[in-house]
């Protein structure tokens, strides 16, 4: 007998009743991505590997360690599933010379890849929405952004998320920084974990970033890359912190926060939460001004962020704010050769007219197709038997309105009936 296969470790079947808040949570994201001026963009899955190794930086635990990368049997072409999505967006920008006139305001939503390794929150494959403007230079669009955010957290009834805000400044500021940086871990070689002591000539900054509770004081007395800012990425960082106060976001200036991906420079930011356990990060982004150059382009500046949707919703679930499955309006009840006929042009008609329906399938006893309709959450059940249909008729029962009249009504005036009493239901709630 053979073995029933099972899905690959950290890529998770989304079930429908999971699946139908996930698209009532998506339709929230994009009223506000839309409110916000961002247009959608979809990219492929599967881009070159060189594109990530560029963009992201060879020496980062997304290359080095995460990246489901394999060569085209085809053509022997190297390929990756998409770690993430800034990349693949500016590569098509670029691609598609988008920004030729006009600045441009994206957003895309769907699946990325890392091996890694599975926890709440956390997946091999995950979901992402991504965030990306491109073509403006100020600190007003790193703003908006924030603000952005924390306008979706209160659409979503979502509390305890905190900011936390950085500068990265620009590659001849942070040039000097990871020089004293490696000075100073080289002061203390002996106090590095193995990975400390692998990034230490390659990418000093990102030891700040560690997780490992043995190296947080040692990383805490280090040389903070904001002494080392000159005078305009500080008024940067300053006009971006300004619009915050004035419009009353709280924030916290976290001098370690330096983001896992090369590419960034000046502001940086995350939203935290202590509600996922170790993995607090829910929304994180920043500028990245120098990555359409880098990959071909015509430099550009350019802003994103990025949120993960697990993470979200599991935060949503967790507040008590997942909503019931929708239910329909309608569930057709039918027993009859005539009826059977009758059944489908009347769940036909009633859906030309806007009212959802459920057409039972399958046979059975009216017995057991009034458990399935009261059981589907439907707010009537349309009933119709061989003499029904003789006459062009069916019974209306509401089944959620305890004492309430079933009514016989020609099928030409159902809908007119059903509409009516869910206005009247809706007025009254």
């Amino acid at each position: 007998m053979s073995q029933t296969l099972q899905a690959v470790r950290g890529m998770n079947d989304i079930l429908p009743d999971e699946a139908e808040f996930w698209e009532l949570f998506e339709d929230t994201i994009r009223s506000w991505l839309k409110a916000y001026g961002y247009r959608p963009i979809r990219l492929p899955i599967v881009e070159p590997t060189p594109l990530f190794k560029r963009a992201i930086g060879e020496v980062t635990d997304i290359v080095e360690k995460e990246m489901y990368s394999f060569i085209d049997s085809l053509n022997g072409e190297p390929l990756t599933l998409r770690p993430e999505g800034t990349a693949g967006c500016v590569r098509a920008v670029i691609q598609h010379n988008l920004i030729a006139r006009q600045p441009q305001r994206l957003y895309y939503i769907g699946q990325m890849y890392r091996h890694e390794r599975p926890q709440k929150g956390r997946y091999r494959q995950f979901h992402q929405v991504g965030v990306e403007a491109l073509g403006y230079a100020g600190p007003d669009i790193d703003a908006e952004m924030i603000l952005m955010s924390a306008r979706l957290w209160a659409d979503l009834g979502l509390d305890g998320i905190e900011l936390q805000l950085n500068s990265l400044g620009q590659p001849e500021e942070r040039a000097q920084h990871r020089a004293a940086l490696i000075s100073y871990f080289e002061e203390h070689a002996e106090l590095l974990d193995e990975d400390g002591k692998r990034r230490l000539y390659t990418n000093p900054l990102r030891i700040l970033d560690t997780k490992n509770p043995a190296l947080q004081e040692l990383c805490a007395a280090a040389p903070k890359l904001i002494d080392y800012l000159g005078a305009e990425s500080l008024a940067h960082f300053e006009g971006v912190q300004r619009v915050l106060r004035d419009a009353g976001v709280p924030f916290t200036i976290n001098p370690r926060l330096v983001r896992g991906l090369d590419y960034y420079n000046l502001t940086v930011f995350e939203w935290v939460t202590d509600r996922l356990g170790a993995q607090g990060t829910v929304c994180a982004g920043g500028r990245y001004d120098g990555l359409v150059g880098q990959l071909g382009g015509k430099p550009a500046p350019a802003c994103g962020f990025a949120m993960g949707i697990e993470r979200l919703i599991a935060l949503i679930s967790d507040a008590g704010g997942a909503p019931a499955a929708p239910a329909p309006d309608v569930y057709v009840v039918h027993q009859g050769d005539a009826a059977s006929r009758l059944a489908f042009r009347v769940a036909e008609g009633l859906r030309d007219q806007g009212i959802s329906v459920l057409l039972h399938c399958g046979g059975g006893s009216f017995k057991s197709q009034m458990k399935k309709a009261d059981g589907s959450g439907a707010t009537f059940a349309v009933i119709i038997g061989d003499d029904e249909a003789a006459t062009g008729e069916a019974q209306l029962k509401p089944l959620r309105e305890e004492g309430a009249a079933q009514l016989k009504l020609k099928v030409d005036d159902l809908a007119e009936a059903i509409i009516g009493q869910l206005i009247d239901s809706d007025e009254e709630e």
